[in-house]
């Protein structure tokens, strides 16, 4: 393993199981950044039913089932600004997850729009 791994892993290890479900999703919008090279159908999203009680990262994973259209690697920054009201401004998940379904929503339709 290379030292970057080790460094990674332990500070993996380190974070409370929150935290590490957080780094995880961080890392799936990271290795989404490839995109697809030819022009593909844009289709309608999903639809996969909002839980009554969901955690922000559950939410982004449903959101990412729900559009898989859409190239999430273009969205890290909005998506991770909207993690860091959460976790460290305190932000309710209600209200995040709210702001985040209009995130992919807003741009699904601008997908749709390029086409």
């Amino acid at each position: 393993m290379k030292r970057d791994e080790k460094d990674l892993l332990k500070h993996f290890r380190a974070l409370s199981s929150a935290q590490q479900e957080t780094l995880i999703a961080f890392a799936e919008f990271l290795a989404v950044r490839t995109v697809a090279e030819s022009p593909r159908e844009i289709g309608e999203p999903e639809a996969i039913p909002r839980p009554a009680v969901e955690s922000v990262v559950q939410a982004i994973k449903r959101l990412r089932l729900t559009y898989p259209m859409i190239d999430h690697s273009s969205m890290l920054h909005e998506l991770s600004d909207h993690m860091t009201q959460h976790l460290v401004m305190g932000k309710p998940a209600v209200e995040v997850i709210d702001e985040l379904e209009a995130v992919f929503r807003r741009h699904y339709e601008q997908l749709r729009q390029k086409s």
